[in-house]
C-alpha cells in the first residue's frame, strides 16, 4: 500500500507540472483560438529570467515574481509583432510560427545562459512528510497545491469576470467582439501575457526537480498537449484532471504493468488520447462546438 500511495502522490506531482502549461495552452487558445507550441520555452526563458535576477542577489520569491512580470511584459509583445500578423490567417500557418518561436528561444536561452545544467532552488524546502507509509517531499505537496490554487483562479477568470468573457468572445469571433466595442488587439495581448506569466511559474516549479537547461520543458509540453487533448481546450478544470491522471497512470503503468516498464510509460498518455478522441473527441471535459449554417 505505501508503494501504491508514493506512486500515486509522484504521478500528482508531476502532473501538476504538465497542468502548468496545459493551463497556459488553454489560456492563450482561450484568448486566441491558437495552440502555443513554443510555450515551454516561453517557461524556460522566464525560469533563466528569474535565474539571472538570483545571481545579483535578489530574493527567490521576488526573482520569481520579476520574471513573472517580464513574462507577462514578454508575451504581450509576442502577440503585437509577431502572432497578429498570422492568428486571424491560415491556422496552419500560425502553428509552424510557434514551432520556429519555439526553435528560436530555445537556441536564445542555450547562447545566452549556456546548454549546461544550472541549479535553480526551490520555493519549497528539501523535506519529506510520511503519509500512509508513503514518504512525500514537501515540494511534491507544494507544487500541487499551487496548480490547484492557479486552476481555480482561472476557472474564475473565465467565468466570473468580464476580462475572461471578453477574451472568450474575441477567440470565438473577433470581428463580432470588436464590433460590440471590445479592444480585441488589447485582449489578444493580455491573452498571451498571461499565458507567459503562467509559464513562468510553471518554469520556476519545474527547473529545481530537472536542474535548469534550453530543453528542460520539452518532455512536459508532450505531456501538456495530451493533457489539453484528454481534458478539453475549453476547461482549465479539465486539463488539469487530465494531467493528473496522466502522471498518475503512467506511474502506476510502469511498476505494475511488465510489459510497459519505465522505458514504455510515456506510451501511457497516447494510448490514453486513442481511447478518449474515439468516445469523446471534444476532451473529457471540453464543449462540442455547435456550428449554425
Amino acid at each position: 500500500m505505501g508503494t501504491f500511495i508514493q506512486l500515486v502522490i509522484d504521478g500528482l506531482s508531476a502532473g501538476s507540472i504538465y497542468a502548468a502549461l496545459a493551463l497556459a495552452i488553454v489560456l492563450v487558445n482561450q484568448a486566441t483560438g491558437l495552440i502555443n507550441f513554443a510555450q515551454g520555452a516561453m517557461a524556460v526563458l522566464s525560469a533563466y529570467v528569474a535565474y539571472s535576477f538570483l545571481r545579483i542577489g535578489v530574493p527567490l520569491v521576488l526573482a520569481i515574481l520579476l520574471a513573472v512580470v517580464v513574462s507577462f511584459i514578454f508575451g504581450a509583445l509576442i502577440e503585437r509583432f509577431l502572432m497578429r500578423r498570422f492568428e486571424r490567417g491560415d491556422p496552419d500557418t500560425a502553428v509552424v510560427v510557434t514551432i520556429g518561436l519555439l526553435t528560436l528561444i530555445t537556441g536564445i536561452a542555450g547562447w545566452i545562459w549556456s546548454f549546461n545544467n544550472l541549479q535553480f532552488p526551490s520555493l519549497f524546502p528539501v523535506q519529506s512528510v510520511n503519509i500512509l507509509g508513503a514518504v512525500v517531499s514537501v515540494r511534491s505537496i507544494g507544487t500541487t497545491l499551487v496548480i490547484v490554487g492557479i486552476m481555480i483562479l482561472l476557472q474564475l477568470l473565465f467565468i466570473g469576470t468580464k476580462l475572461g468573457l471578453a477574451l472568450r468572445a474575441v477567440a470565438v469571433n473577433p470581428q463580432s467582439a470588436a464590433f460590440s466595442g471590445l479592444p480585441v488587439g488589447r485582449l489578444l495581448m493580455v491573452g498571451w501575457g498571461l499565458a507567459a506569466a503562467l509559464g513562468a511559474i510553471a518554469g520556476a516549479l519545474v527547473a529545481p526537480s530537472l536542474t535548469l537547461t534550453p530543453g528542460m520543458m520539452d518532455a512536459a509540453l508532450v505531456y501538456a498537449l495530451a493533457a489539453v487533448i484528454l481534458g478539453g481546450l475549453s476547461s482549465p478544470l479539465g486539463v488539469v484532471i487530465a494531467a493528473w491522471m496522466i502522471g498518475v497512470l503512467e506511474n502506476l503503468a510502469a511498476v505494475y504493468i511488465p510489459l510497459i516498464g519505465f522505458d514504455l510509460k510515456i506510451a501511457v498518455p497516447f494510448i490514453l488520447i486513442f481511447v478518449v478522441l474515439l468516445v469523446r473527441p471534444q476532451g473529457l471535459f471540453g464543449r462540442k462546438d455547435v456550428v449554425r449554417v
